[in-house]
């Protein structure tokens, strides 16, 4: 009954091939999912934000830093879905060698990155379709009681994710296409009105917070070290980066579609880091214009670049941000259900959530259980709880992934030499200890608030994990039972 007890690598193989979800993906398709869920509510809306409230034009270097952490954990990932692909990704690499109390709390927190992700994309989808069509703000709008736009949403991308992974596949796809020429469109316009005079200084000197600002809004390191509570400067610039961070949080979805890809071993090392490296350029280009255009003290927090140009006389631009927006949005959405559905799926199928969560559709091969219970509750959270309660939970639960991804490199590599490792992170255990310090370096650049609602989170799943899971955890039958189920 040992918390830290560990699945062989072989039964996680061994399982995947017997599973029941359908090998039809291939690296191309992986790529536009990785696209799909990255670029979304980072590009549209959170880089004026950061540039205006936290780091000025120096928002370009937040998106380079968010960047590069987020590729060294990709490597760490690459590594492992490679070498052991499984609809369960960090889950499931943890399970296999840190063990099952690690595995837990991970998978947990994969849960609420996602379904947190989701919702948070749901409201700015219903925002910008409301901007666009002009529908009643009563429904559609942060100020709505109920979200009925978020709710909708969610519900009608829930179907095709549950009608099958390669109908799934071609609406993110379509949706990429899209989302992807409106950023070049942007940057490509908006470099006829760039101003190198509003980037100078780039990095703004550091001065005190409003003295209204709250304590708990204070981020984490500078708590820890008695600092004054400041934005811009290279503080800011670190503060906003662990924020933009969102922007890049969702690249880890595609590990959990190893038991769906034709070829594994060699697509999913494309997919991540393919995905990453498209969307990386396209953030810090984006981000680069958008602070040449506007003065960053003026930038308009509800809708950055479509205000943008509206305010250099561009309004056919921004109507087409505004579309770029939608169907941004949407993908991103789109992935995340699917994601949420085969996290949960991995963790059922262990024995950790019941049961009945892992059975597979017969005729179209998903979870579609888990899928359809996940919308459930992001709808919930997605219809009465506002933008800026859910956001930074994301980053914080995505980086906690990454320190345990990251550590699970070396882990591996010690108890499992022989492994067949198409993909290798280079300099373990050097460049692997790196990534988690840096994660955890971010995470403290995020307010004290965040950490507190983290930890409520956790303390909630070891709840869980200690009065279900870790009695009725597959491991904790005899190994007969195990063979025979």
């Amino acid at each position: 009954m040992s918390v830290l007890r560990t699945m062989p690598v072989e039964d996680v193989l061994n399982r995947g091939e017997r599973s029941g979800l359908i090998r039809r993906l291939s690296g191309r398709d992986l790529i536009g999912f990785g696209i799909g869920i990255i670029i979304g509510t980072g590009v549209f809306t959170l880089a004026g934000i950061q540039a205006k409230e936290h780091a000025g034009p120096a928002v370009v270097l937040s998106f380079v830093v968010g960047g590069i952490v987020a590729a060294l954990a990709a490597l760490a990932y690459a590594e492992l879905a490679s070498a052991v692909p499984t609809a369960g990704s960090a889950y499931t690499y943890a399970y296999a060698t840190l063990g099952e109390l690690f595995a837990w709390i991970i998978g947990w927190d994969l849960l609420l990155e996602f379904a947190l992700g989701a919702a948070v994309v749901s409201r700015s989808w219903s925002g910008y379709v409301a901007n666009l069509l002009g529908l009643p703000e009563a429904w559609f709008g942060e100020g709505a009681t109920v979200n009925v736009g978020a709710i909708l949403i969610i519900a009608i991308l829930t179907v095709i994710a549950v009608v099958g992974i390669r109908e799934s596949s071609w609406v993110t796809n379509a949706l990429v296409v899209v989302k992807v020429a409106v950023c070049v469109l942007v940057i490509v316009a908006g470099l006829f009105f760039f101003n190198g005079a509003n980037l100078d200084p780039f990095i703004p000197p550091a001065r005190p917070a409003e003295a209204t600002a709250n304590v708990l809004e204070q981020p984490l390191v500078q708590a820890v070290l008695g600092m004054e509570q400041s934005v811009y400067g290279l503080g800011g610039m670190l503060t906003a980066a662990a924020v933009v961070f969102f922007a890049y949080t969702g690249f880890e979805a595609l590990a959990n579609l190893g038991e769906e890809t034709k070829r594994p071993k060699r697509d999913l090392p494309v997919g991540l880091l393919g995905s990453l490296i498209v969307c990386t350029l396209l953030y810090v280009a984006v981000a680069v214009v958008l602070s040449a255009m506007v003065d960053y003290r003026q930038i308009d927090e509800g809708a950055p670049l479509a205000a943008a140009f509206q305010a250099v006389g561009q309004p056919w631009v921004a109507a087409l941000i505004a579309l770029g927006a939608v169907t941004g949005l949407t993908s991103v959405m789109m992935v995340e259900l699917v994601t949420i559905g085969r996290i949960g799926f991995a963790m059922s199928r262990d024995g950790l959530l019941p049961p009945k969560l892992s059975q597979v559709h017969p005729k179209w091969g998903t979870p579609h259980r888990m899928t359809i219970g996940g919308a459930v509750v992001i709808m919930l959270l997605a219809g009465f709880i506002p933008i800026s309660e859910l956001a930074d939970m994301v980053s914080i639960g995505a980086l906690s992934g990454f320190i345990i991804v990251a550590l699970a490199v070396p882990v591996l590599r010690r108890r499992k030499p022989e492994l067949n490792r198409p993909f290798t992170m280079p300099l373990s255990p050097v460049l692997p200890i790196i990534t988690a310090l840096a994660c955890l370096y971010l995470m403290s650049n995020l307010d004290i608030i965040t950490w507190l609602r983290f930890a409520a989170w956790l303390v909630l799943g070891l709840a869980i994990y200690f009065g279900y899971g870790r009695r009725r955890a597959r491991l904790a039958t005899p190994a007969a039972e195990r063979a025979r189920n």
